[in-house]
């Protein structure tokens, strides 16, 4: 029997069905996601998301002040990683489906999902499409609102947009508003429930393909899109998103889209995408933004001496977009120049459990990374001593956090241990977790502001967390799975024209 909470009664209360799906996934990284990387959460459970700041917690904390009647299905989420094995989106179905069809019968009003929009399996390109559109396809959702929450670095899809009413996307990269457009999205809906006016969704896929690091919404062309999108909402649509696009999911929508979900015309809508479209096209070459060798950066960072850590910027392992977050190309040009005072976080559980019976302070050899994408040099080989171990949990300092939109506030990154070698500090984890939050380093006990170089394995989620500290970033090109150079990857599966790098570079469907 569908498990359902209204602790809040307010007359006759809105029926709700909740449920999440959330993965962002990088079809070009060498693992593979199984269920058993998941985070599921089923029924009451669900509950346990409040006041984490993530978006499932911001939207069943929005639902007690509106007074809905939540009807609580099963969330599944996990970090970005590799293609997910068509197990998960089949058993995440059949979970929720069983809800969802009692609940149905019974009556529901409307149905909020928790989405990423960059989901894909072994065998379905569309993940949230196809969640969608099963879903109505179920006797009584037909013709009930349905929404949602999505994050800003989805590839929509036609599927999704005649499936749902209406989805919000975050508005911020990093996302430090992933709970407040998970609340906004439940406005809306509530709006909906009180009008019995259903917005419907207009989608336009652009003719780009962004790397991450040219999606940061304080840059260009994100900045002027979120501007735009912001007036026209003032003019009268319900929800103008902008849509980053996930550039490391080869299928056949990835890429840049607007989309405008409305209760107004279709005429007045797709003049709305004309525009969008044309400030798209204005500023589109900004999307590609310049990155440093790693020489390079290391010859300006010895030259300068900054008083403040200078931040090597490593996008192409970036563990937020599904990368490893154990390639050394950094980590040896550190270690190989002796740079002074340096930093870095690599994901190595086997290390971690070869320091397990090493005293503090004991030395060792270890071959450190290198193990999670064939285009890395391999693991390095070095001496190092122990400094600390810890079992790798910790509260993010920020609750605005991007790390906190995917996981909310405590997060585990294994059992951890802290090394150094030829100047430089490491910290091993056993989970690879994005650096998104301060927190991470100060929770084993070192302070990121005394470091004089730090390596980061991101590619803009970084920036709320580290800028404040930083005396000068650099974004330097290295090989990896989420290299900013999309011409370098293997994509076989887009359908429409995409413009790689400029007017002149294009790709297609191969």
């Amino acid at each position: 029997m569908p498990v359902t909470i209204n602790q809040w009664p307010r007359g006759k209360s809105p029926r709700v069905l909740l449920a999440g799906c959330f993965h962002e996934t990088n079809t070009f990284a060498d693992d593979r996601t199984s269920p058993g990387d998941f985070q599921v959460r089923r029924g009451p459970a669900i509950l346990d998301a409040r006041n984490d700041g993530s978006p499932m917690g911001a939207i069943v904390d929005f639902a007690q002040k509106a007074g809905w009647e939540l009807v609580l299905a099963v969330d599944y989420r996990a970090f970005p990683s590799g293609m997910v094995d068509d197990e998960v989106p089949e058993k995440f179905w059949t979970e929720f489906s069983a809800t969802a069809r009692e609940a149905l019968r019974e009556g529901v009003d409307a149905v909020y999902l928790v989405l990423h929009g960059a989901m894909v399996s072994e065998s379905v390109e569309d993940v949230e499409g196809e969640i969608l559109e099963r879903l109505r396809q179920l006797p009584g959702a037909q013709d009930i609102p349905v929404f949602g929450v999505t994050d800003l670095h989805g590839n929509f899809t036609e599927r999704m947009a005649r499936h749902a009413n209406l989805l919000v996307t975050y508005r911020e990269n990093p996302h430090i508003d992933a709970a407040a457009a998970a609340v906004r999205a439940g406005q809306l809906l509530d709006w909906t429930l009180q009008s019995g006016r259903q917005p419907k969704t207009y989608l336009r896929q652009l003719p780009f393909i962004w790397p991450p690091t040219g999606t940061a919404t304080a840059d260009s062309p994100m900045r002027e899109l979120e501007a735009a999108a912001r007036r026209f909402e003032a003019a009268g649509h319900a929800s103008v998103d902008v849509y980053a696009g996930f550039a490391l999911a080869d299928t056949r929508d990835t890429g840049a889209s607007v989309t405008v979900s409305t209760t107004r015309s279709e005429t007045e809508a797709l003049e709305v995408l004309d525009a969008m479209e044309q400030i798209a096209l204005e500023h589109a070459s900004q999307g590609f933004p310049q990155e440093w060798t790693l020489d390079a950066a290391l010859d300006d960072i010895a030259q300068r001496r900054f008083s403040g850590p200078a931040l090597l910027v490593e996008p192409a392992d970036n563990i937020g977009g599904g990368a490893p977050g154990d390639c050394t190309c950094v980590l040896r040009a550190l270690i190989s120049r002796k740079v002074a005072n340096a930093a870095a976080i690599i994901n190595d559980p086997g290390a971690v459990q070869q320091l397990a019976t090493i005293s503090l302070g004991g030395k060792i050899h270890l071959a450190i990374g290198g193990k999670g994408s064939r285009l890395d040099p391999g693991p390095l080989d070095l001496e190092v001593q122990l400094l600390s171990r810890s079992d790798g949990v910790f509260e993010v300092e920020d609750r605005q956090s991007h790390l906190v939109s995917i996981f909310g506030s405590r997060i585990e990154m294994g059992p951890c241990a802290v090394v150094c070698s030829e100047g430089t500090t490491i910290l091993l984890t056993s989970k690879k977790t994005p650096p998104m939050d301060l927190g991470q380093w100060r929770s084993q006990g070192f302070a990121p502001e005394q470091f004089s170089v730090i390596n980061i394995k991101a590619a803009v989620a970084h920036r709320r967390a580290y800028d404040k500290i930083a005396a000068a970033s650099y974004t330097v090109e290295t090989p990896g799975p989420c290299a900013s150079n999309l011409t370098l990857l293997p994509f076989r599966r887009i359908q429409r024209p995409i413009r790689a790098l400029n007017d002149s570079l294009s790709f297609q469907k191969q």
